[in-house]
């Protein structure tokens, strides 16, 4: 009777593979619950997680009075019912990052069918026919909380990951201390860190071979896998990005790779959440500086408040880029933007020459970003010519004011991690286009108790350039509207959708014959409100 029930419960455990598969992505895209971040989400997604079909489960511990066949059969077919409905739903949901099944997802995936597989050798070994409602109702109810099966499975595998964190960052240090003779370059900032690596790596590429870390791996974990996986001894730089969300987490890469030069790009609002204040930010990003030796040189942003004031705790050479501030080593002046590109001529402290380069990079951003690779590149001993080929052949930084085509309309793809200073830029670009005007934009996050008033300021920035506005996700762009509205902006003009795949058609309808689209942010899976 044993293997009946045990094939009567085959779709329920289709249910449970489903529902893993979501459960996994969500605690994926929540760094593995660091911080408690999944099980925010869970109870913050409450609605989504909780009020399923399968919340029916639980009426099976009141089966004692039906009879067997019918039990049997009732099981099957609600949970027939359910793979049914939780695979539709998961079809029509945004998915913009797919779960990436890494060797720790596996183990995940082991360790979950390892817990399901010791629940049905008790059943199995306990089995009495009587009995069959109350394993029902107690396999339905796992089923319906795999949530915190999952996050269970994350508790009972932190042992194994620590082991394998330790193994393979050892290996990333013996590693390196075989290539002690390269240099790396660390970059970190609250937010252009990765287009000041592309153009960094850009720039030292006309003289050196430089190494930037692939994609965005800049965290530990990414640091170490970029080492053991992609770096080799023919580089001259390694250039090594560097994100935090917190405190300390910029000082454990350091030690890791232990940089000679170092670019702060900015001190910002982003991840405000997870540090607690602007001054912990502050404070976290300067790890780098401060991990630099005293023959390192370290690049800071003259026109950044919270870095000019910042008291540095160790004698590296520091050398200051602006654009504002006349004090600074190397300065930006007469920036010419356009659609095609930017222009500006460059002074250094202590020389009148003016020196000019020109990019196909759009945006003010990106001039403080050359500017960083322009200074590094100098002391680096890269001639002024080389620097101005360096500069002129800098590629486009994909999803950072990236230009595109997109049929007959022109896409201006801003589309990763938006914050408030970058928005405002972006929007300034989207201002120097020409013909019509639209953007799609889900807003910013975290950026702790002062996020309602940055999405509101930016909705009253948008106003004054844009024609058309379209917010995705009504609940999340309510701020955003709010400025709109203070800026008397017509409402007919703003449209509000909850899945970003209907504006692409959308854009097209409100398209005129020359046509500009900014793609303002695209915040992660784990806040769709679809």
């Amino acid at each position: 009777m044993f293997w009946t029930f045990f094939f009567t419960t085959i779709p329920f455990l289709i249910v449970v593979l489903l529902k893993t598969k979501k459960a996994l992505h969500m605690l994926q895209q929540n760094w593995y619950n660091d911080g408690n971040r999944y099980i925010d989400w869970i109870f913050k997604n409450s609605k989504k997680v909780f009020l399923g079909l399968d919340v029916c489960y639980i009426l099976f511990f009141f089966g004692k009075m039906i009879d067997t066949e019918i039990l049997l059969f009732l099981f099957a077919s609600f949970s027939f019912m359910v793979v049914v409905t939780t695979y539709q739903r998961m079809r029509g949901e945004q998915t913009k990052k797919p779960l990436v099944v890494t060797k720790r997802v596996r183990r995940l995936i082991y360790t979950i069918f390892i817990l399901y597989l010791i629940i049905y050798i008790l059943i199995g070994v306990f089995f009495r026919r009587t009995n069959m409602y109350f394993y029902f109702g107690l396999l339905g109810i796992l089923g319906y909380f795999e949530y915190f099966v999952v996050w269970l499975a994350n508790i009972i595998n932190k042992p194994i990951e620590k082991y394998v964190f330790y193994y393979y960052k050892r290996k990333a240090i013996v590693k390196l201390k075989s290539m002690s003779e390269m240099p790396v370059i660390g970059i970190t900032g609250s937010y252009g860190k990765t287009s000041s690596k592309n153009i960094l790596a850009d720039i030292l590429n006309v003289k050196y071979n430089a190494f930037p870390t692939p994609k965005n791996f800049n965290t530990t974990y990414g640091m170490i896998n970029t080492i053991n996986n992609y770096l080799d001894k023919f580089s001259d730089y390694f250039i090594a990005e560097m994100g935090a969300f917190k405190r300390g987490e910029i000082k454990e890469i350091c030690d890791l790779v232990h940089p000679k030069y170092g670019i702060l790009t900015k001190v910002g609002t982003a991840h405000l959440e997870s540090f607690g204040s602007r001054e912990n930010i502050q404070k976290g990003k300067f790890e780098l500086i401060e991990s630099l030796p005293s023959d390192g040189i370290g690049i800071l942003n003259a026109d950044d408040s919270y870095q000019k004031s910042y008291q540095l705790k160790n004698n590296c050479k520091i050398v200051w880029i602006g654009i504002e501030d006349e004090s600074a080593d190397f300065r930006a002046i007469n920036i010419q933007l356009s659609y095609k590109g930017t222009s500006f001529d460059v002074i250094l402290k202590g020389d009148k020459t003016k020196y000019h380069f020109e990019t196909k990079l759009l945006g003010k951003a990106n001039v403080y970003n050359i500017l960083a690779g322009i200074a590094l590149g100098k002391e680096l001993g890269i001639s002024m010519e080389q620097l101005f080929l360096g500069v002129k052949k800098v590629n486009a930084i994909e999803h950072r004011l990236e230009l595109k085509k997109y049929g007959n309309i022109n896409l201006i793809d801003d589309a990763y991690n938006s914050n408030p200073d970058g928005s405002k830029m972006a929007v300034e670009v989207l201002g120097m286009m020409p013909g019509k005007k639209i953007i799609v934009t889900p807003g910013m996050i975290e950026l702790g108790p002062d996020e309602y008033h940055y999405n509101k300021t930016f909705g009253e920035q948008i106003a004054e350039v844009v024609d058309e506005v379209i917010l995705i996700g009504e609940k999340q762009t309510k701020p955003i509207q709010d400025g709109l509205e203070n800026k008397a902006f017509k409402k007919e003009h703003i449209h509000i959708l909850n899945d970003v795949k209907l504006a692409f058609p959308l854009m097209q309808q409100l398209a005129g014959e020359e046509t500009y689209v900014l793609l303002e942010n695209d915040l992660p899976d784990i806040f769709n409100e679809k």
